[in-house]
């Protein structure tokens, strides 16, 4: 995991949705609360008895998340889908979820694909190891930078100059481990399910960069599944998950897979933090929008 906010910070959306949680973030706040009480709460079930205590970094736990690290370091092609969900709040109180779908393929080290018809504006994402395009389809608008000769340069500096982010960034980075090990203060092993992605998966918790996460990892492939993670100091406990589907390592990859005629062809814009769009008012009665969430 890298200095920046990686894959557990679902909440920070790519910057060309950034649109779509604002305006998301302004209808949740036109809202009327709930005018019958909420149903009170069932009882907590009892706490366990206490065992023996965990150790902050369990060895089993620190083999599968480094098993995953390398299987998806090793693949020289990469392809997957990941549907990230992410929880916001609304003014009558209890959060609501919002979903992007995106397809993913990179080539290692200097090719990457990113698709998002949606939820939301649908956006496209295209880095060939020397320019990066940030294509919107439906508003044929296109954002062109130079770019540096690895995935994880260009990753790094399309969040820096332009808020791009894509929340399943340790899938694609050169070695997915080192980025989470640099601040890693806990790991644990959890257990196995066989209710995730159609396989038996090994669940393991940790917490790196003030960020606490719980991922299911293929018990065979070591591929990742799904990943929930909860930021430590939010007050609010909101959720923010990615789930994978229909992984392929070492596929060959079609000619014209990192380029975009279409996208080549839009008018341009810059590459940069889009605006925030102000909240709509009448001339008599202001709506009050609630802020994005930032981290």
């Amino acid at each position: 995991m890298r200095n920046d906010p990686v894959i557990v910070h679902a909440c920070v959306r790519a910057g060309l949705l950034l649109s779509l949680a604002l305006f998301f973030a302004a209808g949740a706040s036109a809202q009327p609360a709930p005018s019958a009480p909420a149903p009170a709460a069932p009882p907590s079930p009892a706490a366990p008895a206490a065992t023996e205590p965990v150790p902050a970094l369990e060895p089993k736990a620190i083999d599968i998340l480094k098993a995953s690290s390398d299987r998806l370091a090793a693949a020289r092609t990469v392809s997957f889908t990941a549907v990230a969900a992410y929880e916001s709040p609304s003014r009558p109180g209890p959060p609501l979820l919002y979903t992007t779908r995106s397809t993913v393929t990179l080539q290692r080290p200097d090719k990457l694909r990113v698709i998002t018809p949606g939820d939301g504006p649908a956006s496209e994402f295209y880095y060939n190891g020397k320019t990066m395009m940030a294509f919107m389809p439906t508003e044929n608008l296109v954002a062109v930078a130079d770019a540096p000769p690895t995935i994880d340069a260009a990753l790094e500096t399309a969040y820096h100059t332009a808020a791009i982010y894509f929340p399943f960034t340790d899938a694609m980075v050169a070695d997915p481990y080192a980025d989470i090990a640099k601040a890693m203060d806990l790991a644990f092993y959890i257990g196995q399910s066989r209710v995730i992605g159609g396989t038996k998966t090994d669940m393991v918790a940790y917490s790196s960069h003030g960020v606490f996460v719980q991922i299911w990892i293929g018990a065979e492939d070591k591929l990742p599944r799904m990943a929930r993670a909860v930021f430590r100091n939010d007050p609010q406990r909101l959720r923010h998950q990615v789930e994978f589907f229909d992984w392929q390592l070492d596929r060959a990859v079609p000619a014209g897979t990192f380029a975009s005629p279409r996208a080549a062809a839009a008018k341009r814009i810059p590459f940069a933090p889009p605006e925030q769009p102000r909240p709509q008012s009448d001339s008599t009665t202001p709506v009050e929008a609630e802020p994005p969430r930032t981290k």
